[in-house]
């Protein structure tokens, strides 16, 4: 089930049949108020979030899914009509796993969706358990325990400290990162691996001085 929060309708009837004709069971919701009694009751494999909304933005919104441990991991793209650099990493910032600019076209927003549904597919399929130093990874359970406090990482952020650790005393630059989590490489998006490789530092504290940044070039886990 993919939900959909967009307050223009033509662009969310476009999307629910676009979705359906793919396969793809979808709920929709115009307005915040809708959308969160929704949430209660089913927990969605995806949602596109337009940030433009009545009642209340979708970076507000965002920041409360990424708080709340029922629906921290669920993967979010958001739909924006701001394009500068600044709204990007904002939302990417706040815990997107992606972001679509309008206007899109439909079959972009699916090869995007695609992608995202693939990577929380794979970072939940049956796997081994990891442990660097004082941090415990759960594969198959998609969890991070720093000590014994659980870290609630986003799938992009999950990913991304999996690679790193995988790779452990190897460098991996922007460029592999891109590749390998996001399966992009353009200009601005290649920005994106430094605002999640800062929102983990932040998760995981203290404990974060394992990620050493190499200037320039990359990151690895000492």
């Amino acid at each position: 089930m993919i939900f959909i929060l967009e307050d223009d309708d033509s662009i969310r009837k476009l999307i629910d049949y676009t979705l359906k004709v793919h396969g793809y069971e979808v709920q929709e919701f115009a307005l915040p108020s809708d959308f969160w009694p929704a949430i209660e009751n089913h927990k969605p494999e995806l949602i596109l979030l337009d940030i433009m909304l009545p009642e209340e933005d979708g970076i507000s919104i965002l920041k409360k899914l990424r708080k709340n441990p029922k629906t921290s991991s669920i993967p979010v793209i958001m739909l924006t009509a701001k394009d500068t650099e600044y709204d990007v990493i904002t939302g990417l910032d706040t815990g997107a796993d992606d972001y679509v600019t309008k206007p899109f076209g439909m079959m972009a927003l699916v090869s995007r969706i695609k992608a995202v549904l693939r990577r929380y597919e794979n970072s939940n399929s049956k796997k081994e358990k990891l442990i660097v130093e004082n941090i415990s990874i759960d594969e198959n359970q998609h969890t991070v325990f720093v000590d014994d406090v659980q870290v609630f990482l986003t799938v992009k952020e999950f990913d991304l400290l999996i690679l790193l650790v995988k790779n452990r005393g190897n460098v991996l630059t922007r460029e592999q990162l891109l590749e390998s989590i996001w399966e992009v490489s353009t200009e601005i998006e290649s920005r994106t691996v430094d605002v999640h490789i800062r929102t983990l530092r932040q998760k995981l504290g203290e404990s974060s001085k394992i990620i050493e940044t190499i200037r320039g070039i990359g990151y690895k886990i000492k």
